[in-house]
Order: structure tokens, then sequence, then C-alpha cells
């Protein structure tokens, strides 16, 4: 079924919209039909074109075919390793993103019932929405804030104070993945990316 948040009453909620991050309807839908997607893409989204990291579970689903995480942390490691790697590869470093792929996966179970959509679901406040990202593997502090305003942009999910815990992002413009809803907005912020890489390395200079 289609990814619908399911958030606590007192949270303000927005109307989801559809996802378009990947620049391909059928990577796309995957985002939308599975929260472990959602997440999954977000943890892929380092040192790679945030379009080709959000179309990694796609690849995951049609070659593993199943994004259950239950299923995807029971796999053998190796020919999970070798499905990620397979060109084209889920990631740049797609055997260490295979090893974290399972790790999330095993955490989703272990701890929600194999039910990502819970992590935010049942978050009460932006502040432990934010705790709960940033417990997952590969999930600092400003990847776990990137993903909460994903959360509130696109899917809704707004529990009391998560603009305060996610700063900049939350905030209209072109900063990150939560702000890409076509072809256009995410060359806006491919090209705020580049402006920041510029400044900071004119700052360290």
């Amino acid at each position: 079924m289609p990814l619908a948040p399911v958030v606590p009453a007192s949270c303000a909620k927005m109307t989801p919209m559809a996802i378009h991050i990947t620049g391909d309807p059928a990577a796309d839908k995957v985002l939308e039909e599975s929260p472990f997607a959602l997440l999954v893409g977000m943890m892929l989204d380092q040192q790679f074109p945030m379009e080709r990291a959000f179309a990694g579970p796609a690849k995951v689903l049609e070659r593993f075919g199943s994004l259950d995480p239950a299923a995807i942390a029971a796999a053998d490691p190796d020919t999970f390793s070798e499905l990620c790697r397979r060109p084209p590869a889920i990631h740049r470093y797609g055997g260490s993103m295979a090893t974290r792929l399972q790790a999330l996966a095993a955490l989703v179970e272990q701890r929600y019932d194999g039910r990502a959509e819970r992590l935010w679901s049942e978050a009460a406040t932006g502040e432990e929405l934010l705790a709960r990202v940033m417990e997952l593997p590969g999930f600092g502090k400003q990847k776990a804030q990137i993903f909460v305003a994903l959360l509130a942009k696109q899917l809704g999910v707004r529990p009391p104070g998560w603009e305060a815990v996610v700063g900049d992002y939350a905030l209209e413009g072109h900063r990150s993945v939560a702000d890409v809803v076509d072809a256009e907005s995410l060359q806006r912020v491919r090209d705020y990316k580049k402006q920041k890489k510029a400044a900071a390395r004119s700052a360290a200079t």
C-alpha cells in the first residue's frame, strides 16, 4: 500500500506529496510504498549522487525480491553484498553499504518489529524523532536532521518542535533532498551544495 504517515494526534499534519527524487517513476514508487525503502535511500545518500542513492532500494527489491527488514537482516552477508555491488551498484561503496543496510534492517526488525514507520509515527516530539533517527547505523546528526525535514516536508510528519531540531533544513528553499520534488529542484539543491562546499574551501584557505 502507498506510504502514508501515521502520526500522533498532537502532531500537525499536511497532505503527503508524491515522491519525486530519483527521476525514475518506478524507483520513486518504491520509496512511496515502503517506509523502509525511504530510510535506506537516506542512509545511502552519502558521497554519492542523491538521486542514485534513493534509487538504491529499488535495485535491492529487484535483485533480492524483498525489502522486508527481517529477510534482509537474515540474508547471507556475502550473497547480499554481491547483489548490492553488482553493476549498477547501489552505492559507490556497495560492499560497506550492504553491511550497513543489513545492520539497519536488523535494528528496525528488533526495535520496531520490522515496521520502519513506527520510528516516526510513535515519536511524540521533534526532539524524540531526531534522537531515534540518530540511533540508526549511518545516521549522524546532519543526516538525521535532513531525514526529519524530509518526513515533515514530503510526508506531513510534523511532531511538535520538529523545526527547532532540524534548523535551517526546515526553511523554504533548496538545501537538501527534503526539498527535492522534481528535476529543477534537484538541480537547485545540487547548486546549493556546491556553493556550500566552495564557501567551506574558501574559509579553510
